[in-house]
C-alpha cells in the first residue's frame, strides 16, 4: 500500500477496536477500565489492526481477545507465553499483546512467564492481578496475602505469596512497571510505555475483583487514601507523596527512609529515580509491606526500570540468516541423524 493510500484512510478510534461481542465480567470488575485503556490507547500507537494480536491463557482476563477488535487466540492455562513465544519468533513483525492473571503467569504459567523475560522477546505482558482466582470462584492464588481466608484456606492461607514485579526482576526482565484500573490516565501512559519499548515489557496492573476480593488495593486507589499511600515515579524526579507532597524517600545507604519534607529534609535530600539503575529498582520493588502499619512505605506506580537489551527474535533470526549464507540451506534429515553413527557389521 503506498503513502498516499495511508494517509487517505481515516484515523482509527477506540470505538474501531471494539467488538460485538457481549463483554462477560461482572458488572463493577476492574477488567472494564482495562479494556476502556486498551482501546483508547491502539489508535495512536501506528500499527495497523490487522498487525496486532492479542493472546491470553485461562481466567477471567483471559477473555480479552474477545473484547479487541485485533486478531487473538484464547489458548490453554498458563501458555500464552509460549504461543506468544512461537508466534513472535515466525512473525517478528506482529505487536504482541499478552494478558493474564494472577494464577494463569505466576501459577501454572510461571516457568513460561521467567523463560519469556529472560528470552526479551519484544512483546507486552500484560499481568491483571486482583490477588484471588476470580473465574473458578473465590480461591486464593499465588498473589494472595497470608493468612487470606478463602473458599480454599477457610481458615487463612499460609503461602508465601509472589511479588510479581521481584519475580520479574529476578527474571531479567528488560522493562517493569506497575499500574492500576482505577487510574485511568497512569494506566494510558504505561500501555504506551509498554509498547514503545523493545523487548519484553511487564506491566503489573493491580485489577479489582469486586466479587471475591473487593477492595484489596482501596488504599491506592481511593481518592482520600491514594496521596498517603501511593507513590508515583517518574523519571529524573525525586521520590514526594502525600496529601501535600510533604513526605518523601531518601536512602540510608541501601535502606530506604521515609521523612517529613520541611523537618529538617529538601527535596535535595530525596532519593531521584532513575529508571535505568538496577539495583534501586531491586529495592523499590521490594517496597511491599503491610501498608497499614505506622510508618509505611507508600506503594510505588510506574516504570520501575527499563533496559536496551537484545531481543530473542532478532538474534534467532540473524543467526539463520548466517547459517544460510555460509553454507545454504539446510538437510533436516542430516540434521536429525547427526554426527554420532555408526554401523553394525
Amino acid at each position: 500500500m503506498d503513502t498516499a493510500t495511508l494517509s487517505s484512510k481515516p484515523a482509527l478510534t477506540a470505538k474501531d477496536f471494539a467488538t460485538d461481542q457481549e463483554v462477560r465480567w461482572c458488572p463493577g470488575c476492574g477488567d472494564y477500565s482495562i479494556l476502556a485503556q486498551v482501546q483508547r490507547v491502539m489508535p495512536g500507537i501506528g500499527v495497523p489492526k490487522e498487525n496486532i494480536v492479542v493472546i491470553s491463557g485461562i481466567g477471567c482476563s483471559s477473555r480479552f481477545p474477545y473484547y479487541l477488535n485485533t486478531y487473538g487466540i484464547h489458548s490453554i492455562h498458563g501458555r500464552a507465553t509460549a504461543i506468544a513465544s512461537g508466534l513472535k519468533a515466525s512473525r517478528p513483525e506482529l505487536s504482541i499483546w499478552i494478558v493474564t492473571g494472577d494464577g494463569d503467569s505466576l501459577s501454572i504459567g510461571g516457568n513460561h512467564t521467567i523463560h519469556i523475560l529472560r528470552r526479551n522477546f519484544d512483546v507486552n505482558i500484560l499481568l491483571f492481578n486482583n490477588q484471588i482466582y476470580g473465574l473458578t470462584k473465590g480461591q486464593y492464588s499465588p498473589t494472595s496475602e497470608q493468612q487470606k481466608v478463602t473458599k480454599s484456606s477457610p481458615v487463612g492461607s499460609v503461602d508465601h505469596p509472589f511479588n510479581p514485579l521481584a519475580l520479574a526482576m529476578g527474571a531479567d526482565a528488560s522493562f517493569v512497571a506497575r499500574s492500576m484500573d482505577r487510574d485511568p490516565k497512569h494506566l494510558q501512559d504505561m500501555l504506551r510505555r509498554s509498547h514503545e519499548h523493545k523487548g519484553a515489557s511487564f506491566l503489573e496492573i493491580y485489577q479489582n475483583c469486586n466479587i471475591f476480593n473487593d477492595g484489596a488495593f482501596e488504599m491506592f486507589t481511593e481518592k482520600s487514601t491514594k496521596p498517603e499511600y501511593s507513590l508515583f515515579l517518574e523519571q529524573g524526579k525525586p521520590l514526594v507523596f502525600g496529601a501535600t507532597k510533604n513526605k518523601g524517600i531518601r536512602l540510608d545507604g541501601y535502606k530506604p527512609v521515609v521523612v517529613e519534607l520541611g523537618n529538617g529534609f529538601t527535596e535535595d535530600d530525596l532519593w531521584v529515580h532513575d529508571e535505568k539503575d538496577f539495583y534501586k529498582a531491586q529495592i523499590l520493588v521490594r517496597m511491599f509491606d503491610d501498608p497499614s502499619a505506622e510508618g509505611h512505605f507508600p506503594r510505588p506506580f510506574g516504570v520501575f526500570y527499563e533496559t536496551d537489551r537484545p531481543c530473542y527474535e532478532d538474534i534467532m533470526n540473524r543467526q539463520i540468516e548466517e547459517a544460510i549464507t555460509k553454507k545454504g540451506k539446510g538437510n533436516l534429515d542430516k540434521l536429525l541423524r547427526g554426527k554420532e553413527v555408526w554401523e553394525i557389521a
